[in-house]
């Protein structure tokens, strides 16, 4: 027979968010056009793709995307684009909610909080490359198996359960018989 303790709890097994994060990020990426750039007349970053998986109490975000610099030349006479692909990683440390996941098994969200944008495109030193200066944002979730204990209040659970009215309660019957579609459709 279970002690009075025992019998007032009940652990529930439950899929929960045991893991956040969050992290801003700022790179700075070197693209080699063509020519020898004058000056820069624009920066856009697009085809950004990413995927994530974890990596002990982190998240490890791979990706990738093309910076488009659009620049001139030849005394700014001249303009052209050139894209340069670009791959990372960045680690992203999590807060673990709950050291003890019951299985391995885990999900992992990582969702772009800001899409890598441009915050600065200038000439290199060497005046040959374009350095751009990138800046994005990533939170990450940890989903796994976990308990979690709940207090059962026996009492009022009962009480509650007693007191409805099962003969005023709507029937299988009556629920089929309603017309879903008494909404006029304006549009008609």
């Amino acid at each position: 027979m279970p002690s009075e303790n025992e019998a007032r709890y009940r652990e529930i097994v439950t899929k929960a968010v045991c893991g956040k994060g969050k992290k801003n990020c700022r790179d700075t990426h070197v693209v080699k056009p063509p020519q020898k750039p004058s000056s820069i007349l624009g920066c856009w970053i697009i085809n950004h793709e990413y995927d994530a998986d974890r990596k002990g109490d982190s998240i490890e975000v791979n990706g990738r995307y093309d910076v488009n610099v659009w620049y001139s030349y030849e005394d700014n006479t001249k303009t052209d684009v050139t894209t340069g692909n670009v791959t990372y990683t960045e680690l992203i440390p999590l807060k673990m909610k709950q050291k003890e996941l019951i299985t391995d098994e885990v999900d992992v969200i990582a969702r772009a909080l800001k899409q890598p944008n441009t915050i600065e495109a200038a000439i290199g030193e060497k005046g040959k490359d374009v350095e751009v200066e990138v800046e994005k944002e990533f939170s990450a979730e940890l989903i796994g198996e976990t308990k979690v204990c709940i207090q059962i209040h026996p009492d009022a659970e009962d009480d509650d359960y007693k007191n409805v009215k099962w003969e005023e309660q709507v029937s299988e019957e009556e629920l089929k018989s309603i017309d879903t579609d008494f909404l006029e459709d304006k549009d008609q």
